[in-house]
């Protein structure tokens, strides 16, 4: 028994047997700990203590004597696998643990174990962590206080702590999708083809390392298991702010969620899901999709489909649709033709280009006369980004709004006039809401939801549409005009005499006379 805390002997011969084919390292951070190292290298258990590819003690800059301590004790202790290494500057709780993983990938090391230097937590449970180590289908092992909730309590854990810990585990669960025990144990261990896998050199640097991390790993598939250890409370004076600790975790979960919709980008959470999934047609009643889909048109009309998930809509269309191979940003392709398509779509297209006001005058060339143009894109202004803006804000997701494949941010207004100038008279615009139907799921809390700003979006599209649709009738080119209008005369006077008596023109109102959204 070493500190009051039995070391099972089934589990060290278990664990003696992984380390002899498996390269499993310790390392033990630490800031400070000077009075405690000692100690914690002590109560390593003897029988595996040599068996570690290495035991590495990291001081990150402690103002004490740290180093050396931990140096001597592993001189007295026989630990020829010791190695005492010194930040050249404190990089912190998170930092300290970028560079013990980054050494365990450079050393070509199977597992590595985190240990705290103060003691926190027994190394005389190290056996139950390899043994979990050593099987094939697990990642990650967390020793866990809250296994046994009410053990932590009794062990002296402050009350508030406690709290702290459920309440904060049950909000991370819910976040996340998970039924661990507890998320806050700095008593870890990971597989090191874990850790390759994932961005771990972009987290905090602070003490929510440890939340960021097991969000990668779980956003990652990767497998976490739990194993029971006890809870020891000191008398060192924990430099954490726990308030402060507990709204970045809330935070980190908040994002990792933000990222799962698309609607928000941050690396170190994204797990590039959204680069594996194909265009999808909405499927909600009231979605931009469907409502293209149940417009009425002549079965005769000739359209095309140009842009994002050009087959997938095609293939819905009543009729069929061409899914033209039109290259927007390029000079105009004389194979498509002039004057040849009845109507075009270009859902959530434009956005995506360099040269938005050349591909507009492109998608007039192709049109007949009178041709219609669907197009929609994203409301920059709308209700959600402005209050963003107002709280300082402005973040890229993978899709939505401010998708980071965006070149171009419009407003109902923008996009207007981007089109009127490109030769076409706005006949109607139509908001749309966020696709909650589409991406969250149908419950009746999210259907009504939907509803309702769907119906916001309709009255009130500039400040409330999430992304709208822009219906738009090629104006009569100049070239037809002036054919038409030599035509019904018979000749065309090449120098006319001057007027003797100035007529004013007929202004020109979109077809089906309703009033253009400005």
């Amino acid at each position: 028994m070493r500190a009051g805390f039995d070391v099972d002997d089934d589990a060290v011969a278990a664990a003696a047997a992984i380390l002899e084919r498996r390269r499993i390292g310790i390392h033990i951070v630490g800031f400070e700990p000077e009075r405690r190292i000692d100690g914690v290298l002590a109560r390593i258990p003897a029988e595996i203590a040599g068996c570690f590819a290495e035991i590495t003690v990291i001081d990150d800059s402690s103002d004490d004597l740290t180093f050396d301590v931990a140096l001597a004790a592993g001189e007295r202790l026989g630990l020829e696998n010791l190695r005492v290494l010194r930040t050249p500057s404190n990089r912190g709780y998170g930092g300290n643990q970028k560079l013990v993983y980054l050494r365990a990938i450079k050393l070509g090391l199977d597992a590595v174990i985190l240990l705290h230097g103060d003691g926190q937590y027994a190394p005389e449970l190290l056996p139950q962590i390899i043994v979990q180590l050593g099987r094939e289908n697990v990642d990650a092992v967390i020793g866990s206080r809250m296994i046994k909730r009410l053990d932590a309590l009794r062990a002296r854990m402050p009350v508030y702590k406690w709290v702290g810990n459920q309440v904060l585990t049950a909000i991370e669960n819910a976040m996340l999708g998970t039924h661990l025990a507890e998320f806050h144990s700095g008593y870890r261990a990971y597989k090191v083809e874990a850790l390759r896998a994932i961005p771990f050199d972009l987290d905090s640097d602070g003490f929510h390392f440890d939340i960021e991390i097991l969000i990668q790993l779980i956003r990652s598939g990767r497998t976490i298991v739990e194993v029971p250890v006890p809870t020891f409370s000191g008398d060192e004076i924990s430099p954490m702010n726990g308030m402060r600790y507990a709204v970045n975790c809330v935070k980190a979960v908040t994002k990792a969620r933000l990222v799962d919709t698309g609607l928000f980008f941050d690396p170190k959470f994204d797990t590039g899901q959204f680069e594996e999934r194909s265009y999808v047609v909405k499927t909600a009643p009231n979605s931009l999709h469907q409502h293209v889909l149940s417009l009425p048109r002549p079965s005769s009309w000739r359209i095309a489909n140009l842009g994002v998930g050009r087959g997938a809509l095609s293939s819905a269309l009543d009729g069929g649709a061409e899914a033209v191979e039109l290259d927007l940003d390029g000079p105009f392709d004389e194979t498509l033709g002039r004057r040849r398509y009845d109507a075009a779509l270009a859902l959530d297209t434009i956005e995506h280009l360099t040269d938005p006001e050349s591909a507009a005058r492109r998608i007039a060339a192709i049109l007949k006369p009178g041709g219609v143009l669907y197009a929609s894109t994203g409301n920059v202004a709308n209700v959600v980004v402005r209050f963003s803006l107002l709280a300082g804000q402005f973040n890229y997701g993978k899709r939505g709004v401010l998708a980071l494949t965006h070149r171009r941010l419009f407003t109902i207004r923008s996009f207007t006039k981007l089109l009127r100038n490109s030769g076409f008279d706005i006949t109607e615009v139509r908001g749309f809401g966020p696709p909650l139907r589409d991406t969250a799921g149908g419950s009746k809390a999210l259907r009504a939801t939907d509803a309702v700003l769907g119906k916001l979006a309709r009255r009130w599209p500039r400040l409330f549409a999430f992304n709208f649709l822009v219906t738009a009738e090629k104006a009569p080119e100049l070239e037809d005009l002036y054919e038409r209008t030599s035509a019904s005369t018979g000749e065309i006077y090449e120098e006319p005499d001057p007027p003797t008596r100035r007529r004013a023109w007929p202004l020109r109102r979109p077809i089906g006379g309703s009033r253009p959204h400005d």
